[in-house]
């Protein structure tokens, strides 16, 4: 196969495997009713005088599905991490309790499911545009690739591969939203 056709088709299935990667980590921070670390990821406490992420000043743990506790490493900084997260608007109600942070994570409602459902799709939708736009991106590629004289079988070839690729990447973004959904309607 061709040098560059290979390049663009790499190119092509970084930029799928990027939007599948994107979609996880904006999954993971969807709540799905029992508490998880990762829905603190974006939260930045104020740390001598620099925004530091949460998890770079403290140890987040989840001892149970309802409750999320973030233990300090200083404990001066319990006042600062519950303000911070406080400030994220997640809709969380941090208490202090001395030595850390408790979060209960209160169950959700079945209306609230419903429009997490609905976000999760639009999430995959998403997702998918992305690995389409990649798709056609490497298409017009070969077709100049064509015109600079690669030959036509061999355009049709790579045509045929990025096809395949966002196949296989279409079937995950469906695979991780029926997981996902799944996780939400459980109650």
């Amino acid at each position: 196969m061709n040098e560059e056709v290979q390049m663009f088709l790499d190119e092509a299935k970084e930029r799928m495997e990027k939007a599948i990667s994107h979609l996880d980590h904006v999954l993971g921070k969807l709540r799905a009713g029992k508490a998880s670390p990762n829905l603190l990821d974006d939260v930045k406490v104020e740390y001598y005088g620099s925004l530091t992420p949460l998890s770079q000043v403290s140890t987040v743990s989840t001892p149970d599905g309802q409750t999320i506790r973030v233990q300090p490493w200083e404990k001066n900084m319990l006042g600062e991490i519950q303000k911070a997260i406080m400030n994220a608007n997640l809709g969380f109600n941090p208490s202090n309790n001395g030595e850390a942070v408790i979060i209960s994570v209160p169950p959700l409602t079945e209306e609230r499911r419903k429009d997490l459902t609905k976000q999760v799709k639009s999430e995959g939708e998403d997702a998918k545009v992305s690995i389409r736009n990649a798709r056609r991106d490497a298409n017009e590629e070969f077709k100049k690739l064509k015109k600079e004289g690669v030959s036509e079988d061999e355009e049709k070839r790579a045509q045929d591969l990025v096809q395949e690729l966002t196949a296989k990447y279409n079937k995950v973004v469906d695979e991780r939203l029926v997981v996902k959904e799944k996780e939400i309607m459980t109650v």
